[in-house]
């Protein structure tokens, strides 16, 4: 009986220490616990997207961004998963911001129209302004009249910015017939809302029968000739070359050198 009844006791002893054993296999552990948070990768519980921080290496793990500094995440999987924002986030909510978009179009349009106002090319104003000096030669054997004559050209800058004079080039002409050309390489620098005045010389030959004797004749009062004078001045500024044209008539007193107001 005896026997009977011990057996029975180490026979429920056995079955209780299997319930036991069940129980603890079925119970989840800290690091069961720490794996309850779910991954948006929908993996399995090895793919965690935050683990306790406690007891974990700081080489292999970063700081996870949603666990609010309680846990970390695998360093592999850091450019994988989402960290997500509240709603009520400041950071979601911006001030003035119309105040801002409104600041920024405002200076660019200003910005813009006063580079346009600055830099928009204006004229350039080029006015001849008449005879300077003059000398007259006279050649018997041919009835030709040698006329060096030095005239003055007012140059006008209308613009915010230098402009560079390069090249003039000049023409004098009589009774339509070109008598005498000159080139001049100015290289003159005229500064922003300011002008400059250019001399340049003429050396020109008239070969003409009554011209001769009009500036010969001593019962002729008057000596004047009548010179048409046109020529073309090169201008560049802002990368930008141009050529300005201008014309003038010119008296010119073959007799006594005198200096007579042009006729523009």
């Amino acid at each position: 009986m005896d026997k009977i009844f011990s057996w029975l006791k180490s026979l429920c002893a056995g079955k209780g220490a299997e319930e036991s054993d069940s129980i603890l296999q079925k119970s989840p552990s800290a690091e069961d616990k720490g794996s309850s948070y779910a991954s948006i990768n929908e993996g399995d519980s090895a793919d965690v997207s935050c683990v306790p921080f406690a007891g974990l290496g700081s080489r292999d793990y970063v700081t996870c961004p949603t666990c609010q500094g309680t846990g970390r995440i695998p360093r592999e999987q850091e450019q994988q998963l989402v960290a997500l924002i509240p709603y009520g986030d400041q950071r979601l909510k911006p001030r003035r911001t119309k105040l801002y978009v409104f600041l920024t179009v405002a200076i660019c349009l200003l910005m813009t129209c006063l580079m346009m106002y600055f830099l928009f090319p204006r004229s350039i104003t080029v006015l001849p302004s008449g005879l300077n000096t003059s000398s007259i030669s006279f050649d018997n054997t041919t009835y030709s009249i040698t006329i060096n004559m030095t005239n003055r050209l007012n140059v006008t800058n209308n613009n915010f910015y230098t402009v560079h004079v390069a090249q003039l080039a000049v023409e004098v002409l009589h009774k339509t017939l070109v008598i005498g050309k000159n080139t001049v390489m100015a290289q003159l620098d005229i500064r922003p809302l300011q002008g400059s005045q250019i001399l340049y010389s003429v050396s020109s030959r008239i070969m003409d029968n009554n011209t001769y004797k009009i500036c010969t004749w001593s019962r002729i009062k008057v000596h004047n000739v009548l010179l048409h004078i046109q020529g073309t001045l090169t201008c560049s500024y802002l990368s930008h070359s141009e050529q300005l044209s201008f014309e003038n008539y010119q008296y010119v007193d073959c007799r006594g050198n005198a200096i007579i107001p042009s006729l523009s």
